[in-house]
């Protein structure tokens, strides 16, 4: 495509160059005026194709110049695009390991962190895969926090990571009290990923809705004053043994990628380290 105009372009200064050799040996007679009627036009017109010819090239040379220079520019953005979330991640994470640093200042336990590695996924999140294992100390049903509260418990256990069972595991129970009136239940898991407090209060202040749900410490598995759930509905079922109520966990399982494993058990009320009135 390229030698096509430049042989064009060679071509129409040949025969520009030609017609103006003829024109300064023609006449002054008749004969000059009659070449001078039959060349004028027609150098106009070649003048006319070559100036257009020069101004085609240079509007495509300007064009692909633009189109390079707006390629560029394109790539630089996607590349700051980039960056910026990169730079945003790191802030991020840097947020959440600080506060995952000032918990674990905070706990009169020995606690070891560990990063989340891989997630159960189904229908609803119930198990977390930690870098710590038997190696580091884990030993099964070590708890597992989060800044929020109370995450799950230790599974299993390998030589190198350990498989958590969340609270939402329909086969989790963890012993629960009413922060605000000190009524005692279980806090299970249900099959559509979600957390019920079973009690037995008939009487008095009971259950309302949004009384915050920690651990009670009965059991010898979790601390007590860990904070488990918020109430999101009552179940009153007449003259049933239990009555339910449906929590929201504290902690957002889907976004969890740092823990912290509680290496140390002891009977401590963790509650004013969550800023949780203590009963």
């Amino acid at each position: 495509m390229k030698g096509r105009k430049y042989v064009l372009l060679i071509s129409v200064l040949l025969v520009s160059l030609l017609l103006l050799t003829l024109q300064t040996r023609r006449g002054t007679g008749g004969a000059g005026e009659v070449i001078a009627w039959v060349t004028t036009p027609v150098q106009t017109v070649i003048s006319y194709v070559h100036r257009s010819a020069f101004a085609l090239w240079a509007t495509y040379r300007e064009w692909k110049s633009l189109f390079a220079e707006n390629r560029a520019l394109r790539e630089e953005a996607d590349r700051l695009r980039v960056e910026a979330l990169r730079v945003r991640e790191i802030r991020a994470e840097n947020l959440r390991l600080r506060q995952l640093l000032a918990l674990r200042e905070r706990l009169p336990l020995d606690t070891l962190p560990a990063e989340v590695i891989a997630k159960d996924w189904g229908g609803w999140i119930r198990s977390l895969t930690v870098n710590r294992g038997r190696r580091s100390g884990i030993q099964r049903l070590t708890p597992v926090i989060a800044p929020d509260g109370l995450v799950g418990r230790v599974a299993i256990v390998r030589a190198d990571l350990a498989v958590v069972q969340l609270l939402n595991d329909p086969s989790s129970a963890v012993g629960g009290v009413v922060q605000r009136t000190r009524t005692v239940g279980m806090v299970e898991g249900e099959p559509g990923g979600g957390l019920r407090f079973k009690f037995l209060a008939r009487e008095g202040e009971g259950v309302e809705v949004g009384d915050l749900v920690v651990s009670s410490g009965l059991g010898g598995v979790f601390p007590k004053g860990l904070p488990v759930g918020q109430v999101a509905q009552v179940e009153v079922r007449g003259s049933a043994l239990f009555q339910f109520a449906r929590l929201v966990p504290v902690v957002n399982y889907a976004r969890v990628e740092e823990v912290l494993l509680l290496t140390e058990r002891s009977g401590a009320d963790l509650s004013a380290h969550f800023g949780v009135p203590s009963g």
